[in-house]
């Protein structure tokens, strides 16, 4: 029985985030679990990247895509489901802040996308192939 269910988008493939969310919160309303979406953002602060960007850049980034969060879960989900998600943006590895978020939020199941591998993937690991090594509860692929 799941009390805490993290779905983890991506918002770059809008047909697969609406897929991975639907899934999400199927699986949470089945054990009327709480609901919590995330996205990740590269964290440009300490490369030499980051000159190339404004100092509010990044606060203008979580501003924006916490709106997109937003919109997209109310649009799948509807205005009353949707407020009662968590929509939570973390800066950073991808697969590291989504198992962290996991581990603050109790949650005991993960829901993630997966594209089809590239060859790229089978050498340095696709995010969702991560999250499952190393996450420390059950993790769902939606594809």
């Amino acid at each position: 029985m799941s009390k805490s269910v993290l779905c983890a988008l991506e918002l770059s493939d809008a047909a697969l985030d609406r897929k991975v969310l639907e899934q999400a919160a199927r699986l949470a309303a089945l054990d009327e679990a709480q609901l919590d979406v995330v996205n990740v953002l590269p964290d440009f602060g300490e490369s030499w990247v980051s000159g190339f960007f404004e100092e509010h850049h990044h606060d203008k980034a979580v501003k924006d895509t916490t709106a997109h969060l937003r919109d997209l879960c109310e649009e799948v989900l509807g205005a009353e489901r949707n407020a009662k998600v968590r929509h939570v943006v973390a800066t950073g590895t991808a697969y590291q802040e989504i198992l962290q978020v996991a581990a603050k939020a109790g949650t005991d199941l993960i829901v993630i996308g997966a594209h089809k591998p590239d060859l790229k993937d089978y050498l340095l690991g696709p995010n969702a192939a991560r999250v499952i090594r190393h996450s420390d509860c059950s993790v769902y692929v939606v594809r």
